[in-house]
């Protein structure tokens, strides 16, 4: 396979998860399922069939969606220089409420969806390994970001004291 073929296999890839994003952010309250594979390959500038090449269903492009994003989240925390898990915690909650791509996926009524997500490895490597070593302490972190935004706990001085009282002594008993 050349390296000119993995190039634009990437590049059709990128375009079908950002018009995917788009879409899933525009959906309103007929949520993430509501958007018709046929409306991301319209969106996306490709056919059905291109989709589905890259895409067989709907849950490997979400699922393929949320792990691309989970990595730019990961980044964009890792570059705030959190110091504390705290911190850290609290800069994904912030990333994620301001991407309206990501937003979209802790409606109400999406828990279920969302809590899918804590169980994703990419998700957990992507996110949770940025804010501490441990993996199972890095899974169970993904869980309380995701209940967070899925279940907010009224505004970011009641979610600090909330990761400060109940995440952060948990984390320091796992660390070795």
């Amino acid at each position: 396979m050349s390296a000119a073929w993995v190039d634009r296999r990437t590049a059709a890839e990128e375009r079908i998860l950002d018009a995917a994003g788009e879409l899933f952010a525009a959906a309103g309250a007929a949520g993430v399922d509501g958007v018709a594979m046929g409306e991301i390959a319209t969106a996306a500038g490709c056919s059905r069939a291109t989709l589905y090449r890259y895409f067989p269903d709907r849950p490997a492009l979400q699922r393929a969606f949320v792990q691309r994003e989970a990595v730019r989240v990961g980044a964009l925390v890792a570059a705030d220089g959190a110091a504390t898990v705290t911190d850290a915690v609290l800069s994904a909650l912030r990333h994620v409420r301001a991407a309206p791509t990501l937003a979209a996926w802790f409606r109400a009524g999406d828990a279920g969806r969302a809590a899918g997500l804590a169980h994703d490895s990419e998700v957990i490597a992507a996110l949770g390994l940025t804010v501490v070593a441990d993996r199972d302490a890095a899974q169970w972190l993904v869980r309380v970001i995701v209940s967070l935004l899925t279940v907010p706990g009224g505004d970011e001085d009641a979610e600090r004291r909330l990761v400060e009282r109940f995440v952060v002594p948990v984390i320091a008993l796992g660390s070795p």
